[in-house]
């Protein structure tokens, strides 16, 4: 098993070393766990909190759980759900080549939705925010900082939680990533220009032209960010 710091919980420490242990191939999607007398050894863990995060890698997709069978480990990328997502994004192991451009296409078929229903209901919020870019440094981490801000602020103001909890899921990464984007001095210009309009729809209450302004924008952000990473 590969080597962790135990934290002050012993069910999330095995609960991180089972998912260390799937995404290094230990145990592969398919395979099944020893059993739990003999993986409870293994961790250094009891019975019982190793059946505790056991249950929690079940509810997130990691494993499924037959009583009577043996655990099997699934394919997470087909049966995992967000927990799942954060964990990939946080592990600090290789992603997929194109996994940042499919997040972005995520990030495009959410981000028009939550902004033309942030300026709905709450334009002067929305206004407040973004009259605060002007001031930013021209640098890629103000820009980074700020981009993050901005998103998690209208997914608070769309009224829709699910918006806010999907890009949770991102926190730290989402910046870590937009700081490579933000490098490019084409990438700093095209996102000020994009506050500068989308604060202007927001200061008339135009929900449709927030909706749109942020799609083009989200659509021109891929494209840069192939550039970024050289797939352009």
């Amino acid at each position: 098993m590969p080597f962790w710091r135990r934290p002050q919980q012993p069910a999330a420490y095995a609960e991180q070393a089972l998912v260390a242990a799937i995404l290094d191939g230990t145990y592969p999607p398919g395979s099944t766990l020893p059993g739990e007398r003999d993986l409870a050894a293994q961790l250094g863990v009891t019975r019982p909190t190793l059946r505790e995060a056991l249950q929690r890698l079940g509810r997130d997709g990691w494993l499924a759980i037959n009583q009577g069978k043996p655990t099997r480990v699934n394919d997470f990328w087909r049966e995992g759900g967000l927990n799942v997502l954060s964990a990939l994004v946080h592990s600090g192991r290789p992603l997929p080549p194109d996994f940042i451009t499919q997040l972005l296409e995520v990030r495009l078929a959410m981000a028009p939705a939550y902004a033309r229903a942030a300026v709905e209901r709450a334009a002067a919020d929305v206004a407040a925010c973004l009259a605060r870019a002007e001031a930013l440094p021209d640098s890629p981490a103000a820009l980074a900082s700020f981009d993050w801000a901005l998103h998690h602020m209208l997914t608070v103001a769309s009224g829709n939680p699910i918006y806010t909890l999907i890009l949770n899921g991102f926190a730290g990464f989402y910046e870590e990533m937009a700081r490579i984007y933000f490098a490019r001095p084409e990438a700093r210009a095209a996102s000020r220009a994009f506050y500068a309009t989308l604060l202007s729809t927001a200061q008339r209450g135009d929900a449709p032209a927030a909706e749109q302004v942020t799609r083009e924008m989200m659509e021109r952000s891929i494209a840069e960010w192939k550039k970024a990473s050289g797939q352009l």
